[in-house]
């Protein structure tokens, strides 16, 4: 194992977390690794077996910060003590003022535990999962966060000449974000999210063409963990607020499409009060894999073939009626300032006449039942304009709202 220097911080601290009850000498070696680097290490013990811990933070102690208390943690049954240890552990981290970065390795269940709490953590914190469950879907344990997974290679189980390769360059990764942290950022613009889709593009393109000078435009793909990875850089303080153009995420949560961010999707904006500008981009389709994988009971219904991966299907206006309530609870929740926009003239680039998905009526059903249950106020606007979700007169009004729910006292004054 070669050494590097890295200067050693009484602040900030090395956490080790894992199931101390199978994987205790996996987990050790980690923490030796570290300490050898000249980093604090603070070891946290995740097992539910009930067996002595020679971890800093029993088990107990990490128990002790479910909602129900430790007793919820430690059942008979290993599934519920499981979930129940990883809701103990998010609360756990939260209340760790000393935490520089987090490592784990372990199998299935023990990544579910230590990811949950992983995921809780601020976009930037260096998060390393050494997992065998790294060559297969990541996304139930990455989700929207920047947790770095690394395949285990062989099962979690021993210090052979396999794992103590794959587990030192996990340690000496984690080590290294952890005492070189990234360089701040030279952009002083104000960082704003926008979400897209291919059917979307023309719209969000000219969006930030006219904010570019004045923001730094993040843009996030409408693909269930795009909207996620946004609304996570909200939660975490790091955007000033949201141009959602393609909130068709939604459609896929209604409908029942693989492409969904979840029924929380909005919430963040109703716990803090940032400026919200919306629209309806590509709420007219619910997305599946390739042909073959529709679900047959929707065989019947208009799809379309947008590549061989890719198979769309169109919302109705039953569908669509659900949509625009589900939204509209969402936006009068909001604490922050907020304008919505509908494009009369369509909702994707396939939304308009001549198109696949051309469908007057259902888009009706959209906006009505949007504009129905919309609350209005001084600060909280919903507007109908007749054009088209990539026209440019449409990006110019998504700006124009921007500049609305953006502006301080300060600029008003200067305008």
């Amino acid at each position: 194992m070669f050494e590097f220097p890295v200067a050693a911080s009484s602040e900030r601290s090395a956490y080790v977390a894992g199931t101390f009850d199978t994987k205790g000498r996996e987990l050790s070696f980690l923490r030796q690794c570290i300490e050898k680097l000249g980093l604090r290490v603070v070891t946290v013990d995740l097992s539910t077996s009930g067996k002595p811990s020679p971890a800093s933070v029993h088990p107990r102690e990490v128990a002790r910060h479910h909602p129900q208390g430790e007793s919820a943690v430690f059942s008979n049954d290993r599934g519920s003590a499981t979930a129940a240890m990883a809701l103990a552990f998010e609360a756990f981290l939260a209340t760790r003022r000393d935490l520089g970065g987090i490592i784990s390795a372990g199998g299935s269940g023990g990544t579910s535990m230590a990811t949950q709490g992983m995921r809780a953590l601020p976009i930037g914190v260096p998060k390393m999962m050494v997992s065998t469950m790294a060559s297969g879907d990541t996304r139930p344990y990455v989700g929207p966060s920047d947790i770095c997974m690394m395949y285990s290679v062989t099962d979690v189980q021993g210090i052979h000449r396999i794992s103590e390769r794959v587990l030192a360059n996990a340690a000496h990764a984690l080590a290294g974000m952890i005492a070189h942290p990234p360089v701040e950022s030279t952009v002083t613009k104000a960082a704003i999210g926008l979400t897209m889709f291919g059917v979307t593009t023309p719209c969000v393109q000219a969006v930030t063409h006219r904010l570019e000078e004045a923001c730094d435009c993040l843009v996030f793909h409408a693909t269930g963990v795009g909207g996620q990875s946004m609304e996570k850089l909200a939660e975490s303080g790091l955007i000033a607020g949201v141009i959602d153009v393609s909130t068709t995420e939604i459609a896929d949560e209604i409908v029942g499409g693989v492409l969904s961010a979840g029924p929380t999707r909005l919430d963040v904006f109703a716990r803090h009060a940032l400026p919200y500008v919306g629209s309806c981009g590509a709420l007219d389709m619910v997305n599946f894999g390739a042909w073959d994988t529709v679900p047959e009971r929707f065989k019947g219904r208009r799809l379309y073939r947008h590549n061989p991966t890719v198979t769309l299907m169109r919302t109705s206006a039953d569908e669509c009626r659900a949509i625009g309530e589900f939204i509209a609870a969402k936006l009068n929740a909001m604490r922050g300032p907020v304008r919505f926009l509908i494009p009369e003239g369509g909702v994707s680039a396939i939304d308009r006449p001549g198109q696949p998905f051309h469908d007057p009526e259902a888009d009706q059903q959209l906006f009505a039942s949007i504009e129905r249950a919309f609350r209005s106020g001084p600060d909280r606007q919903l507007q109908r304009l007749p054009l088209h979700i990539n026209d440019e007169a449409f990006a110019e009004a998504l700006v124009a709202a921007w500049h609305a729910v953006s502006r301080t006292p300060a600029d008003a004054r200067r305008a």
